[in-house]
């Protein structure tokens, strides 16, 4: 049977889930598919376009946020179920990380958080700004969770506080901070 993109995307995100980014190199891909290292990028053109697909995978199942909800709950709705999605894999708050870095636009979870922050700030400059920041939040809250885990800690975050708990206040905060005003009425000084 001949290899196919699909095949070679699946594979790679299986990789991951079982061993992480360390493990997730091209030679040990093609190892996994029994194939050539060269015959993957007959598929992909490089390592960052195919963390890009995977990165997409990994939120594939995420339900797109409603349209039916206040647009704060959907927005929070939808970044709960992002991180559920990711904090169980293996680095992959990493791999999103580059994902987003490579091409922002790429990975369709993140389009459709654009979308749903729209609905909630509608100047394009101060949602893309609400949006880089709650990517930030729960990517580092993915990352801290998971090294919480390595480390034996695994699910406390704090004196009396679980890592959703913890999240979700940051998520609180920033979108307060969206509904208190402008991300545009305060620039940093610069130095």
């Amino acid at each position: 049977m001949a290899l196919t993109r699909e095949q070679v995307v699946e594979t790679a995100v299986d990789l991951l889930r079982r061993y992480g980014l360390g493990d997730l190199s091209m030679r040990r891909l093609a190892r996994e598919l029994g194939v050539a290292p060269g015959a993957i990028y007959w598929h992909v053109d490089s390592k960052q376009e195919l963390i890009v697909e995977v990165a997409a995978v990994l939120w594939e199942q995420v339900p797109a946020p409603s349209l039916h909800l206040p647009a704060g709950e959907a927005v929070v709705g939808y970044t709960r179920a992002l991180r559920a999605a990711l904090v169980t894999v293996p680095d992959g708050a990493d791999v999103v990380a580059l994902a987003h870095a490579v091409d922002p636009l790429a990975v369709p979870a993140l389009n459709a958080l654009y979308g749903a922050v729209a609905r909630l700030v509608p100047v394009a400059s101060d949602g893309a700004a609400v949006v880089e920041l709650i990517v930030h939040h729960l990517l580092g809250s993915v990352a801290a969770a998971q090294t919480r885990r390595q480390a034996g800690l695994v699910g406390r975050c704090g004196e009396g506080c679980t890592c959703d708990a913890l999240f979700d206040a940051g998520l609180g905060v920033i979108l307060a901070g969206v509904q208190a005003g402008s991300a545009a009425a305060w620039t940093p000084a610069t130095t």
